[in-house]
C-alpha cells in the first residue's frame, strides 16, 4: 500500500472519524482507524455501536488497507509540516513522511476489524445549519446518566414534511419542530437517537446537506463525503408533548442576551444547588442569587409581563441551557404559579413556537 496526500485534508479525515474511537476499547483492535486506499482513501472507525467514515482524494500507487492506532495518527498529522505526507506499508509497519519528519508506526491485522455496518435507506434530507441548530438547542435536555438509556437519546418524530426533536432528564425537556425534505411524502418515522453522538454528527456535517437514513435498528447520517451509523436506542420515551402545551396565565417577554449575561453575573455569588430567584413586576424582572457566606447579587432588567407579579426560582445552569436555544431577539417565560414549570419558548408571533423548553422551578426558601 502506498499513497500521498495533502496534510491538512488527511489530519482533517482523520480527526474527524478518530472522534468516535472507544476511550477504553472492549478489543485493541477497536482502537484502530482502518485506511483503504483505492481510486480514493477511506479512513473507518468502529466500536460496534458507532461508526465514522470519511473519503478523500489521493494520490495512490499501490492500492491497499492498513490498520493504525487511531488517536496516535490523530496527535501526528495534526503535528505534521503543512507538506505532502506519503504513507506506505512495510511488513508489520505502516511508514509515514512528511517533510522532514518520518514516522514507522506498528500496524494491527486488518482482518481482526469489524465489518463495517451498511448505510441503512436514505429517508430525507436537510440542510446542515438547520440541522445543528435543531441538535444544538435540544441536546442540553438530554440526560449523562447512563443507568436510563432512554434519557440520554433524543427523540426524533418524523411525519411527511415535518421533524419534531426532543430530549429530557426529568428535570427539563426540550424540543424543536423544523421542515426537512423527505424521500417519500408519507414518510413517518421515530427513533431514539444517543444524544453525544447525535452532538457530534451536527457539529461536523453542518457545512452541508445531511442525508438521514434509517432502518434496521440503525440510524445513518452523510454528507460531503463523510457517514456516520449509530445504533439506535429502545423506542420508549414520555409523551412529552402534553407538558408543553397549557393556558399559562402569566408570560414576561425579555431579550435574551441581557437576560443571559445578567443571570451569569448574580449567579457567581449562588451557592451550589441553590436557585437564581426571579421577581417579575410590571416593566421588570428583578434576578437575585446568594444571601449566604459568599454574597448577594441582583440584577434588573426590562421586561414586558403580562399577567400577575410573580416570584419564581430556577437552577441557573437549567434556566440558561432554555436561553441558549432561543433564536429570537426576546424570550418568553411562560409559567402559572412559584411551584410548576415554566415553558420557554422563542417569541414567535402568531405563530407556533418552533422551540419549547420546560424547566422545574425551585422552591424559595
Amino acid at each position: 500500500m502506498k499513497f500521498r496526500v495533502n496534510r491538512d485534508v488527511l489530519a482533517e479525515a482523520v480527526a474527524w472519524a478518530a472522534r468516535v474511537l472507544p476511550s477504553r476499547p472492549a478489543a485493541p483492535v477497536l482502537s484502530g482507524l482502518l485506511l483503504e486506499a483505492g481510486e480514493d482513501l477511506t479512513l473507518s472507525a468502529f466500536d460496534y455501536d458507532v461508526s465514522a467514515q470519511a473519503t478523500i482524494e489521493a494520490d495512490v500507487s499501490e492500492p491497499g488497507s492498513v490498520l493504525i492506532p487511531g488517536r496516535l495518527l490523530a496527535e501526528i498529522t495534526r503535528a505534521l509540516p503543512g507538506e505532502q505526507v506519503e504513507l506506505v506499508t512495510e511488513g508489520a509497519e505502516a511508514i509515514l513522511t512528511c517533510g522532514s519528519a518520518e514516522f514507522a508506526l506498528v500496524t494491527m491485522p486488518v482482518e481482526d476489524f469489524p465489518t463495517m455496518p451498511k448505510m441503512p435507506p436514505v429517508i430525507g434530507a436537510i440542510g446542515g445549519g438547520v440541522f445543528a441548530s435543531a441538535v444544538g438547542q435540544v441536546a442540553p435536555a438530554a440526560s449523562r446518566d447512563d443507568t436510563l438509556p432512554m434519557l440520554t437519546g433524543i427523540r426524533v418524530d418524523i411525519e411527511g414534511e415535518q421533524v419534531a426533536m426532543a430530549a429530557t432528564d426529568r428535570y427539563r425537556i426540550a424540543a424543536r419542530d423544523f421542515a426537512w425534505r423527505p424521500a417519500q411524502p408519507d414518510t413517518n418515522v421515530s427513533a431514539m437517537v444517543p444524544a453525544r453522538v447525535l452532538v457530534e454528527v451536527a457539529k461536523s456535517l453542518r457545512g452541508g446537506e445531511v442525508a438521514i437514513a434509517m432502518g434496521g435498528g440503525v440510524a445513518g447520517f452523510e454528507s460531503v463525503g463523510r457517514s456516520t451509523t449509530v445504533r439506535l436506542l429502545d423506542e420508549q420515551f414520555i409523551d412529552y408533548r402534553s407538558r408543553l402545551t397549557n393556558d399559562w396565565s402569566i408570560k414576561a417577554d425579555v431579550r435574551v442576551q441581557p437576560f443571559i449575561d445578567a443571570i451569569k453575573r448574580v449567579a457567581l455569588v449562588a451557592e451550589r444547588n441553590t436557585a437564581i430567584r426571579l421577581t417579575f413586576t410590571e416593566g421588570q424582572v428583578k434576578i437575585q442569587a446568594g444571601g449566604g457566606e459568599l454574597g448577594r447579587g441582583v440584577e434588573v432588567l426590562d421586561c414586558e409581563l403580562r399577567g400577575e407579579p410573580l416570584q419564581i426560582g430556577f437552577q441557573s445552569h437549567f434556566l440558561l441551557d432554555g436561553l441558549a436555544g432561543v433564536d429570537s431577539e426576546y424570550a418568553r417565560l411562560n409559567m402559572d404559579s412559584p411551584t410548576r414549570p415554566a415553558l420557554i419558548t422563542n417569541v414567535p408571533g402568531d405563530a407556533e413556537p418552533a422551540f419549547r423548553y420546560l424547566v422545574m422551578s425551585l422552591r424559595l426558601g
